[in-house]
């Protein structure tokens, strides 16, 4: 199966600032991703207000939206969520198993489409 991690590539945060989606993509980049998970940049996903937003997909699965990601801090949480995510059937999660520092990032799941 095949599993992305999309990340906003014009989310800032303050005025003028550089975009915070390249830099973290270059993170993840090197970071310990599950295998057959890919990221993806996309300009922008519609979540200006919240930035730095990311979304978790994959055919069949749910796919989860987050809001205010810090690549300072997120990085890790983020990277456990995704496991997570690509070892279930579904992608579904429960609140209390997610990273406790990224649970209330999470601002949307929309079911699976079926996959024959």
């Amino acid at each position: 199966m095949s599993h992305t991690l999309f990340v906003c590539t014009t989310c800032k945060r303050g005025t003028g600032d550089t975009p915070l989606g390249p830099d973290f993509i270059a993170a993840l980049a090197g970071a310990d991703l599950p295998p057959g998970m890919a990221v993806i940049g996309t300009a922008c996903m519609s979540n200006c207000t919240r930035p730095l937003s990311v979304a978790l997909a994959a055919p069949g699965k749910a796919t989860y939206m987050l809001a205010e990601i810090d690549p300072a801090t997120d990085l890790a949480p983020l990277l456990d969520l995704a496991r997570l995510y690509a070892e279930r059937s579904d992608g579904q999660t429960k609140l209390l198993e997610r990273p406790k520092t990224i649970r209330r990032k999470i601002i949307g799941r929309i079911p699976g489409l079926a996959v024959e």
